[in-house]
């Protein structure tokens, strides 16, 4: 059932509107891992808010500490101000999340996007090293703004900037030509090539896994190398973890897995808790040459944002028991994706944690089978650079129950399609 959409969305909102176009229901209420629309239609969803809504719609144990918060007349606006929200915030994040790995790292809050967090950590990559060039992957996407479009690889949001986008070089992805060429062997070789062209850049901007681009996930030892190669060079690496952050493949940080250590790190999307708009530039202490107000943004002190973001951190990550669950929820997608793969020829599936995918060989059976999902009430898009993946990003706190209710639409809308 499909609720009737309001002639206003077509007449008054731009023509820019994507998501509504797959899924022309009018959504009224939220709740854990169900959206609702306005006829009272229900819907599983496994799109989760692109990835800003790791512990679901709603949620009751966030929700509390900002309703809490907003009614005892809170600061909601506070740009870059000292607030009790802020520190409580900032301690929580140290206590829970960076300490416990060792991590030493700065804390920034550009404005509250994942596209503006990537726009300060190139900004800050470029002042500390006074070089321009970025090095880029195929098939990598950072987000909208003009310094976020010019590392990402998405031909037709490239051109929508209108202008050249200079100053970066796109280099081959893990496994990028199927193992056909080595690792590195192009990057290494303009490098040490005087006669190449190619200037020394300031730093390596990298997905560990690649979402918008299809789910392509980097190696544990490709991203040791990667690593090892800008330390050599003495070039900066900073890891994206705008999407895959904030335990979408398990542990906290996608990075983790790995043991590598990034200069600079971007978070956004659920570093709110609640769907709540924040943003976080990481980095080493040395880094931190910022002259005061360099980057700034109204929003950057959104502090309902700093409340929810605690409540998360200090529920979901005190220990290590949430991780585990995502883990084993992430296990269990795999393995029933690994068996629906093995009945039918031209597909294939890959991912980590609660980051899965199913490819499909012709692209166009991706997008019939995501359009079956929303017929059956699940919420799943497409990925990759011909939109030939679908792609499961469902709240971490989604049920095992409701984890086992999607996969079976999921796996009826692949057999209607490859039968």
């Amino acid at each position: 059932m499909t609720t009737e959409k309001p002639d206003v969305f077509e007449t008054v909102e731009s023509g820019v509107r994507s998501y509504s176009r797959q899924w022309p229901a009018v959504f009224t209420t939220a709740k854990d891992s169900v959206i609702t629309d306005e006829s009272g239609v229900e819907y599983l969803d496994f799109f989760g808010g692109a990835g800003a809504l790791n512990y679901g719609h709603n949620n009751d144990k966030i929700k509390s500490a900002l309703v809490d918060y907003i009614t005892n007349d809170g600061i909601t606006h506070g740009l870059d101000m000292s607030t009790v929200a802020k520190r409580e915030f900032l301690e929580s994040f140290k206590k829970n999340i960076l300490d416990p790995r060792g991590l030493d790292y700065k804390v920034q809050f550009p404005g509250p996007t994942g596209t503006n967090t990537v726009e300060a950590a190139l900004k800050l990559a470029r002042k500390v090293t006074g070089r321009e060039a970025i090095i880029n992957f195929t098939n990598a996407f950072h987000g909208m703004t003009l310094g976020a479009l010019s590392v990402t690889g998405n031909s037709m949001k490239r051109a929508g900037a209108g202008i050249p986008l200079v100053h970066t070089t796109p280099m081959p992805y893990d496994n990028y030509f199927g193992g056909v060429t080595e690792d590195f062997q192009w990057f290494e070789r303009v490098l040490d090539d005087s006669g190449s062209g190619f200037n020394r850049p300031a730093a390596v901007i990298v997905e560990t896994i690649q979402g918008e681009g299809g789910i392509n996930v980097a190696r544990p030892e490709w991203l040791r190398a990667l690593a090892e190669l800008c330390s050599r060079r003495e070039i900066l690496l900073i890891v994206d973890d705008v999407q895959m952050g904030c335990g979408r493949t398990g542990q906290f940080f996608s990075f983790e897995e790995a043991g590598i250590t990034p200069d600079i790190v971007t978070l956004s999307k659920s570093i709110g808790g609640y769907g709540m708009p924040l943003a976080l530039t990481l980095f080493k202490p040395e880094l931190d040459v910022w002259s005061p107000g360099e980057h700034n943004g109204t929003f950057r002190g959104f502090n309902p944002s700093f409340v929810t973001a605690k409540a998360a951190i200090d529920h979901y990550w005190s220990d290590d028991k949430f991780e585990k669950e995502t883990l084993a929820k992430g296990e269990h997608v795999q393995d029933r994706f690994m068996k629906l793969c093995a009945k039918f020829d031209g597909i294939s599936t890959r991912g980590r944690g609660m980051v899965q995918a199913l490819v499909f060989d012709d692209a166009d059976l991706a997008g019939k089978v995501a359009q079956l999902c929303y017929d059956d009430r699940l919420l799943v898009e497409t990925a990759g650079p011909k939109d030939e993946v679908v792609k499961l990003l469902p709240p971490l706190t989604t049920t095992m129950d409701e984890l086992n209710r999607g996969l079976d639409i999921i796996e009826s809308a692949v057999a209607k399609v490859l039968f």
